[in-house]
């Protein structure tokens, strides 16, 4: 099981070249259970209305019909947190650490902060 940090999502729905070999390997194994959570459906949504982000209209529809698993949110994975000793302040990415954590669903993700701070989180690129 993994769980797609928001640009690992945009990446594979975009066809996935910005994505490693072994990134792309492990999405497409059907024995892996892929998550999407809603905090990257927040994010997406936040930053498209921001017009921070240019992303495809059905995205959520396209990331199930790819086999996907949508994760909610609950008060225990808002709480972890709130409350991880990380000085990383993105609401978005602390949300998704707790997330993976608590499901122990490694992050695949791009980005360096949660790189260096999840040891089980998995590089995309």
């Amino acid at each position: 099981m993994i769980l797609l940090d928001t640009h690992a999502l945009l990446w594979w729905l975009a066809g996935g070249s910005s994505l490693s070999g072994e990134a792309l390997s492990r999405i497409a194994d059907r024995q892996t259970r892929v998550l999407v959570s809603a905090v990257s459906v927040f994010e997406i949504e936040t930053k498209r209305r921001l017009g921070r982000l240019r992303a495809p209209e059905g995205f959520v529809a396209a990331a199930t019909a790819e086999g996907f698993d949508l994760l909610v949110l609950d008060s225990v994975q808002a709480e972890l947190a709130g409350a991880l000793e990380w000085s990383h302040r993105d609401p978005f990415d602390r949300l998704l650490v707790a997330q993976s954590r608590l499901r122990a669903a490694p992050l695949l993700t791009a980005d360096a902060h949660i790189l260096d701070f999840e040891a089980t989180a998995i590089p995309a690129c």
